[in-house]
């Protein structure tokens, strides 16, 4: 009890980030286990293995929703009680209940064991009932997607062109270049103000930076005011005549 209890808050957030349909689809399974061995005497009970699989499988089930709720509550309200503290107590607690719904249930298939006092289930419920709180904490965390703000460039509007360069991006401006971390087309974003277009796959260039144009055979480069040439891609000299920049 007291190494289940010992970290509540990573038993939380597995359970937190698995899908609901795959807890309950593992404490399933885990009852079916249950019901083919047949634990505390109840391989002795009539019915075979079937009604041991029936009976152990609703009973994993309810525990697991009891005890997942359980956990989520202490998660957002422990304060600042130590949770090796407030888990122990509060499974003991939530034992109480379960283990009459539980017996109530056991009655029901088995009338003999009736004759099994209260005490000696509640102790044997909250034996299970450490098992399945430990087993939550061996549930394997799913981890969550980081959330990733994305902060302004501030790339300013006296940009001549971008050029990417691997992972970075080279701001070109009529005072100098500088590198920055960004992909092209979020560089290209940031500029929505400015006039430019993308002139081939690595390159963009703000129309007002453009003094001229080069032809070299079938290539053909930009001539910019701060002396660069930037070349055109095939693909876009078409969309660049329609706009008028060749």
């Amino acid at each position: 009890m007291t190494a289940a209890a010992s970290d509540a808050g990573a038993m939380r957030r597995s359970l937190d980030r698995l899908p609901p349909g795959r807890v309950l689809a593992v404490y399933a399974a885990m009852g079916c286990f249950l019901g083919l061995i047949g634990p505390f005497g109840s391989y002795l009970n009539d019915g075979g293995p079937v009604t041991r699989i029936l009976f152990w499988t609703g009973t994993s089930l309810l525990s697991c929703v009891t005890f997942d709720l359980l956990l989520r509550m202490i998660g957002s309200r422990a304060g600042g009680v130590p949770r090796w503290v407030v888990v122990p107590m509060a499974v003991m607690a939530a034992t109480l209940p379960l283990s009459f719904a539980i017996h109530a249930l056991a009655r029901l298939i088995w009338p003999q064991l009736a004759s099994i006092g209260w005490l000696e289930w509640y102790g044997q419920a909250l034996l299970a009932s450490a098992f399945y709180v430990t087993f939550k904490a061996l549930l394997p965390q799913a981890r969550p997607t980081p959330r990733v703000e994305i902060q302004p460039l501030r790339l300013g509007r006296d940009v001549l062109c971008l050029q990417m360069e691997d992972h970075y991006v080279r701001v070109h401006g009529s005072d100098g270049s500088r590198l920055i971390f960004a992909s092209l087309g979020r560089a290209i974003a940031e500029l929505k103000s400015v006039e430019g277009m993308q002139v081939h796959r690595s390159w963009w260039v703000a129309r007002d930076a453009v003094e001229g144009m080069i032809e070299d055979g079938r290539n053909i480069r930009l001539r910019l005011r701060n002396g660069l040439e930037v070349p055109i891609g095939r693909t876009r000299i078409a969309a660049l005549r329609a706009a008028r920049w060749l």
